[in-house]
């Protein structure tokens, strides 16, 4: 046998018999220990879930954490006045909210009176207050891009004015206002009022008489007063914006709508029917989910209540589209997740159907709460829903349920953010 015959020999029975001992005494396992889960996890895909944290803010509470999806609470806030809900965790690892005053003037549900900013050490930064007579922050607060602040605001109109106006009102009433607070200022910089966009067909010999139907760029505003009397006759309970657009969405719980605002108008045109990117001042631009809130016959109703008019922003799938939570589908005591189209160029026109091109919706027969809740678009496609008075679901474009957080309690909304994203790096967690 030649040299190197011998070798390749030698070589081979080696790794034969190296093969042969550690299959008989390598005892490693290779397989990895599932996670461990909390007592309020109900559902876990591994394989399917999305690995980020939410961040879940207790609904009027003094307290929001960040969980991950084992359950396990990373970071908590615990706050000096409760929320007036909403609270959102921002790039610099701060948060901003709303929240309560004590002993507000006047107060719905959802009321609140101050927004603050508020550092990870939970020192306040930055609030601005506007709770008296006439007016109250409520629901949600959202920092636009230039870095000044938008908030809903309950205004108040006198019974008087109200009855002058052909309003059926037995008691002041407290439509909506938006406004835009300057952060270095504090000074209102930009504001809109629903009181200057009404229509009512009671009396021609008072302001604001039209025919409903025909202007839908107004708002019917006697159409929910008389199940109200208490003067909340609208609701708002959230807004959106669209940078690219400059328009807000506005969720209007008792017309169960979603309205469009022009946000390029000055104050003084978003008082007006012209002005602004549009050519439309702050009449609707556009809405959307009960085409019977202004005695449309055409276009199918979706909403019978509503939160959270969530647009999906570039580089989350399903851009340019918007969630909404249905809290009641068809009437009746079951949620459901919307998710539309939204239009290229808003258009609304008279006894025509309006609604958006509907893409994607979820519900399920335990999936259900009359109020608060939303929906976000997680990064690889899934959805996080928040329901109310139980806690967050995630579920998959093939609407396959894959995780479940019961967080026995009662949460306003709940947002989703990666592992890798600004808002997580800024505090520090270790991960």
């Amino acid at each position: 046998m030649s040299h190197n015959k011998y070798l390749f020999v030698l070589t081979t029975l080696f790794l034969i018999f190296s093969c042969s001992t550690k299959d008989s005494t390598d005892t490693t396992d290779d397989t990895v220990d599932p996670p461990m889960l909390s007592d309020e996890i109900e559902v876990y895909e591994a394989n399917l879930i999305h690995n980020g944290l939410v961040l879940a803010i207790e609904n009027g509470q003094s307290t929001a954490y960040l969980v991950n999806k084992e359950g396990e609470k990373l970071f908590t806030w615990e706050f000096d006045d409760n929320l007036g809900n909403d609270l959102e965790l921002l790039d610099s690892g701060k948060v901003l909210g709303a929240f309560k005053v004590e002993n507000p003037m006047f107060n719905f549900g959802g009321g609140a009176g101050i927004s603050k900013i508020i550092n990870p050490d939970s020192s306040v930064e930055w609030e601005y207050t506007l709770a008296n007579d006439n007016f109250l922050i409520h629901h949600d607060v959202e920092m636009l891009p230039n870095g000044n602040i938008l908030m809903l605001v309950w205004e108040r109109i006198d019974m008087a004015t109200a009855q002058q106006s052909g309003i059926n009102a037995i008691a002041d009433i407290f439509p909506e206002k938006l406004i835009e607070v300057d952060s270095l200022t504090k000074q209102i910089v930009w504001e809109w009022r629903s009181w200057d966009h009404i229509v009512q067909d009671k009396d021609q010999n008072l302001p604001n008489f039209g025919i409903i139907s025909e202007t839908p760029q107004r708002i019917n505003i006697d159409y929910s007063i008389g199940d109200h009397e208490n003067g909340d006759i609208m609701h708002a309970n959230g807004i959106d914006y669209d940078a690219t657009k400059d328009v807000i969405y506005i969720s209007v719980n008792f017309y169960s709508e979603i309205w469009v605002i022009d946000h390029s108008t000055s104050t003084q045109e978003a008082a007006t029917t012209s002005g602004g990117n549009y050519n439309k001042g702050g009449d609707l631009l556009y809405r959307f989910g009960n085409p019977e809130a202004y005695q449309n016959t055409f276009g199918e109703r979706h909403f019978y209540n509503n939160h959270f008019p969530n647009l999906l922003e570039n580089g989350e799938p399903g851009s340019g589209n918007i969630l909404v939570f249905a809290n009641n589908t068809n009437n009746m005591p079951q949620s459901t997740v919307f998710e539309f189209e939204m239009p290229q160029n808003f258009s609304l026109t008279p006894n025509t159907d309006n609604e958006p091109l509907l893409t994607w919706s979820f519900t399920d027969a335990e999936l259900y709460n009359d109020r608060i809740s939303g929906a976000v678009r997680l990064t690889n496609g899934n959805t996080l829903i928040c329901e109310g008075d139980y806690g967050y679901w995630e579920v998959t474009p093939s609407k396959e349920i894959v995780w479940k957080y019961n967080g026995s309690g009662i949460f306003w909304r709940g947002y989703s953010y990666d592992l890798e994203s600004k808002p997580i790096l800024s505090l520090g967690l270790s991960l």
